[in-house]
């Protein structure tokens, strides 16, 4: 999933104005913690009436959902002045007949670096392309989120692998190829490129095994989920990481089209022999209807299942994940508004008491 390119690659992501249900638990844990005047945060009906008291620390549940550390997150080992070349090992698409567009999945070998390139799931890796661009320049550096796991798609620990869709879009009447998109859906087994970083912590797992990992997907967004789920069910990286997920994991994948979903064969595998611990829901805009008649897209998933997801919320173990457009983001914050006031709260307030958690993981470009 690349950051700089994909402005225009939408093509479902846009419209991930999701999880309108998901404040409804703050009434009533924010409730618990601010039953006394003049604390930080929402203010219940009671403490009103009463004299203002000077600002107190936070209380004992505040702190049971601190934001958790992450220790040795590799960062930035390759920088664009000194890139690492990595070699392409596979380049296949991901699509099934029918399905719109392009997308590949593209596995380098890290393995001839010094020091080698080092990850962990959630992060993200710089490509820079071949060539110059029209003022003869080299072509800058694109971000792409990794999907695979730290020990790579074949468990050696020596490859990463991207999700990659090609970027497409009309301008004077003419059809523009995205530079970097369309080199990596180009490239073929053998071919070296540059690579750089890695970077990021916005994205990680935490590393509690009882943790409850809500995820919404669309398109290429499904990158770092893709690494989330292989951790989580793939016996192997199980064993390796010694690291058994004992949460609960649903995933909202969205695609236009059922030929669209990537890497739906892996998943249905996974709930198939995990079926206590992950759900995979899905919505397929162009095939499936809403309640209204209208196109079915990840928030109409969402809305369906408001009351489990509540009850998952209010759970401080619980994380959500949102990977895609930066295009999303005002819509998702219109829907949070509308039914925190709804509730009689304020989501300009609740969104960054679960960001500062470090339980709302949001990357967008």
């Amino acid at each position: 999933m690349a950051y700089s390119e994909a402005q225009v690659l939408a093509g479902g992501l846009a419209h991930i104005p999701v999880l309108i249900g998901l404040v409804g638990f703050f009434q009533k844990f924010h409730r618990s913690i601010n039953k006394k005047p003049g604390k930080a945060g929402l203010t219940d009906e009671k403490s009103v009436k009463q004299p203002p008291k000077p600002p107190e620390k936070p209380s004992a549940p505040a702190k049971a959902v601190k934001k958790p550390a992450h220790a040795n997150v590799p960062v930035n080992t390759y920088k664009p002045k000194s890139p690492f070349e990595g070699t392409v090992t596979e380049n296949y698409s991901l699509l099934k007949d029918g399905a719109i567009g392009r997308v590949n999945h593209i596995t380098f070998d890290l393995s001839n670096g010094n020091p080698q390139l080092k990850y962990i799931e959630g992060q993200s890796i710089g490509i820079i392309p071949a060539g110059q661009d029209a003022k003869g320049k080299p072509h800058k550096i694109r971000l792409y989120s990794i999907a695979s796991t730290r020990y790579g798609d074949n468990f050696q620990g020596n490859t990463v692998s991207l999700c990659v869709r090609q970027l497409q879009y009309e301008q004077d009447g003419k059809t523009i190829d995205g530079v970097c998109s369309t080199y990596l859906c180009d490239i073929k087994p053998g071919d070296k490129v540059k690579i750089t970083g890695p970077v990021g912590k916005e994205m990680l797992l935490p590393d509690d095994e009882d943790a409850n990992i809500i995820m919404l997907a669309t398109g290429t967004g499904i990158a770092p989920m893709r690494a989330y789920l292989r951790k989580m069910f793939e016996p192997t990286e199980r064993e390796k990481n010694n690291w058994y997920f004992k949460g609960k994991a649903w995933l909202f994948m969205g695609a236009p089209k059922t030929a669209n979903l990537l890497y739906d064969d892996d998943f249905e595998h996974y709930k198939s022999q995990f079926p206590e611990n992950l759900r995979y829901t899905k919505a397929i805009s162009r095939e499936q209807n809403n309640t209204k008649g209208g196109r079915m897209y990840i928030q109409d998933r969402v809305l369906e299942h408001a009351d489990e997801i509540f009850s998952l919320i209010e759970n401080p173990k619980t994380h959500i994940y949102l990977c895609g457009l930066k295009g999303m983001e005002p819509g998702i914050d219109e829907a949070m508004t509308a039914a925190a006031l709804a509730k009689g709260l304020n989501w300009s307030e609740l969104r960054p008491q679960l960001k500062k958690a470090g339980r709302w993981h949001v990357e967008t470009y």
